[in-house]
């Protein structure tokens, strides 16, 4: 297109040249076409005159553009060789971190394999222990000691006693069976229950929760038992009801956290992620003296808060009073966190639970996997986990007791699990029953003798399992050659 100024430049030169050649004509008295080639001529070199100039200017400009572009084009040869540079210092780095990854993974690889050699060696050796315990062989005996590391000489008594002791366990292990308890009426159950808690016979049994499917230990449930003057075992279903009629639950529940509490700082010894589940009864939130000893205490160990979960049944939370909401609000504002457990039905309000401090439901897994639940309740057993997620609630699956329960939860995205399948509930073994067991290990152990606290190495321990183990350690280590 072309632009008004270069119109503008050739009207002037077009007036030029007739004014050039109206003089000429006007005033020198020159004849008509003299005057027009004159002015036909003016206007040619004034059209010559400004198209070299033009020219001129433009070359001027091209060349200032080609110098820049000159420069622009090294500044980019420098910037594509510094990537270069760069490029290939990275690569020699991958290269070189490659390397040192596989031979990681070779020596990785070797110690599996003398782990696994050592593994196969340990299953031999734990399958002929077996068999000699299971047809009554005892165990080589150690050296004598020397005579001057020869311990003190027992009296003669105390001899025979430990003498008979040890023959005992070497012909037949030791097994604590819990049976049925024999029927009992309110009374017997009522004496039963005021003798264990005078005479601190309350014992904690640890049942652990599982991550699904990867079956880490994540939490353990502490699970009450008492035992009477007979050593006989009352599982908490036999007596709580009792204990809550004479006003002695809330003495029970204190007593328990107190355990859970001792449980739960020797377990932290080693991680610190685990945590403890401790049952609360609703008679012992909704009464305001019981419940002040209790808060007492759990203020006291206030820095626990975030591994002891206190757990209420579901009916607890239907039927909260004022001064129940009270007392839970004072637990939430201490940072302990609550768990529901003993669920009947689906029909459950998320947003209203996680307003109270709960953070964790634990339903039976037939109740999840039960088909009726889907028209009784108001979502699908199979969105429950995503709907408590939103709110900060994770879902437990209790009550497993086969395998494809556990893939019919996974399914259903269940992250947590409790139940049979994975370990029943132990009791704690008594404080340094370890070293015992390593000094004399023919000497019996009771598991619950003493109610002290276990050692963290194995919190769950009970009586000592002889069957099955033999049969596992013969898989381990492949048929006999």
């Amino acid at each position: 297109m072309i632009r008004i100024s270069t119109i503008f430049i050739a009207i002037c030169m077009v007036l030029v040249a007739a004014s050039l050649g109206l003089v000429l004509y006007s005033i020198a008295g020159i004849s008509g076409t003299e005057s027009a080639i004159v002015a036909l001529t003016a206007l040619t070199f004034l059209i010559l005159y400004n198209a070299v100039s033009m020219r001129l200017r433009d070359r001027t400009d091209v060349g200032g553009q080609i110098a820049d572009l000159s420069r622009g084009t090294a500044d980019l040869a420098r910037q594509v060789a510094e990537f270069g540079r760069r490029l290939a210092a990275v690569e020699s780095r991958v290269v070189s971190a490659n390397s040192a990854g596989a031979d990681r993974i070779q020596a990785i690889v070797g110690e599996i394999n003398e782990l696994g050699v050592l593994v196969k060696e340990l299953a031999v050796s734990v399958a002929g222990h077996e068999d000699m315990l299971s047809s009554g062989v005892p165990p080589a005996a150690p050296p004598a000691p020397k005579p001057e590391d020869a311990p003190p000489k027992e009296p003669p008594a105390a001899a025979a006693i430990e003498e008979k002791s040890v023959a005992v366990v070497a012909a037949a292990p030791v097994k604590i069976v819990e049976g049925p308890a024999p029927s009992r009426s309110q009374a017997q159950i009522l004496t039963a229950v005021k003798n264990a808690m005078e005479e601190n016979r309350i014992d904690i049994y640890l049942q652990p929760m599982v991550t699904l499917p990867q079956r880490k230990v994540r939490f353990y449930e502490a699970v009450t038992r008492l035992r009477d003057d007979k050593d006989q075992i009352l599982s908490a279903d036999d007596f709580i009801g009792v204990a809550e009629a004479a006003g002695l639950i809330g003495r029970i529940d204190h007593m328990v956290m107190l355990r859970c509490v001792q449980v739960l700082r020797r377990l932290m010894v080693r991680n610190k992620d685990v945590g403890v589940f401790c049952n609360v009864a609703a008679a012992t939130l909704g009464n305001p003296t019981t419940f002040a000893q209790c808060l007492d205490f759990l203020e006291a160990n206030r820095a626990l808060a975030p591994s002891l979960v206190l757990e209420f049944k579901q009916a607890t939370f239907r039927n909260l009073g004022p001064i129940e909401t009270e007392h839970l609000a004072a637990l939430a504002q201490r940072g302990y966190r609550f768990s529901v457990d003993h669920v009947t039905d689906l029909r459950i309000e998320p947003r209203e639970l996680a307003d109270r401090g709960v953070r964790f439901i634990k339903v039976p897994a037939s109740l999840l996997l039960d088909q009726r639940q889907t028209s009784a309740s108001d979502i699908h057993p199979s969105d429950l986990s995503d709907l408590l997620g939103r709110f900060g609630i994770d879902l437990i699956a209790e009550r497993i007791e086969g395998e494809r329960a556990v893939v019919d939860l996974l399914d259903y995205d269940v992250r947590f699990g409790q139940g049979f399948l994975f370990a029943p509930p132990r009791p704690l073994r008594p404080e340094g029953a370890s070293a015992t067991a390593a000094a004399s290990p023919g000497k019996a152990q009771d598991p619950n003798g003493s109610g002290k606290i276990a050692s963290v190495e194995d919190p769950g321990l009970g009586p000592p399992r002889t069957t099955g183990n033999a049969a596992l350690a013969r898989r381990a280590a492949g048929p006999p050659g």
